[in-house]
Parts: C-alpha cells; structure tokens; sequence
C-alpha cells in the first residue's frame, strides 16, 4: 500500500500568477477574496495585484465602488523558459474552461495597452 505524503506549505506557481488567475475567473474579485484565496494579507494582495496593473498584464477600471480588472491575455510572459507564450495561454493551461478570454479587446484597452509601451 502507497502512502501519499503530506501536501507541502510551498506552491509551483507564485503569488503573482496565482492572483492573475483569480483575475481571470472573476474579473470582480475584490483584494479580500484575492488575500483569501492565496493565504495572504490584503496588504500583499494589493502591492502584487498592483505590480500586475504597473506591468500592463492587468487593466483596472472603477465601477461604482468597486474595482473591474481585464488581463491582457495577448501579452507575452516575462519568463525565460516560457517560449514566448502569452499570459492567456498559461492562464487557459492552469485555469482551463473556468478562465473566460474575451473576444477582442476593446478600442480603450488597446489604446491604453499601446500607451504603455
């Protein structure tokens, strides 16, 4: 009989991954569920969902009271051993069917997409 060992306290993917795929699910996710979801502080949550808009990967909107984020899935990784792969490619590999890719963005995100670079 095989004993399966104990889940370790470490993750393969880092915060930063892991906040863009709760963006990606929930574009309405709000910081508290974001910190819930990861096992880290809203404080943290905040400076990487932060790092993630300062880079171009995520594009915060207001509405209303709250905060609408839209991940820029044709961007490519900052990764040296992705092979050139686009943020919407490791979100659709890690979050399969639950990572809703929009059609085309919007003349306002591409705008604001161009302006950043």
């Amino acid at each position: 009989m095989t004993t399966i060992p104990p889940m370790p306290e470490w993750s393969f993917l880092t915060n930063h991954a892991r906040a863009l795929l709760c963006i990606a699910r929930d574009p309405g996710v709000r910081l508290r569920e974001i910190a819930s979801t990861l096992g880290i502080t809203e404080r943290t949550a905040f400076g990487v969902v932060a790092d993630l808009t300062d880079a171009g990967y995520v594009i915060k909107e207001r509405d209303g009271r709250r905060n609408r984020y839209e991940v820029q899935h044709h961007l490519p990784l900052v990764e040296p051993a992705s092979e050139e792969r686009t943020v919407g490619e490791l979100l659709e590999l890690l979050g399969g069917r639950e990572v809703t890719r929009p059609a085309r963005a919007s003349t306002k995100t591409a705008s604001r997409a161009k302006a950043k670079t």
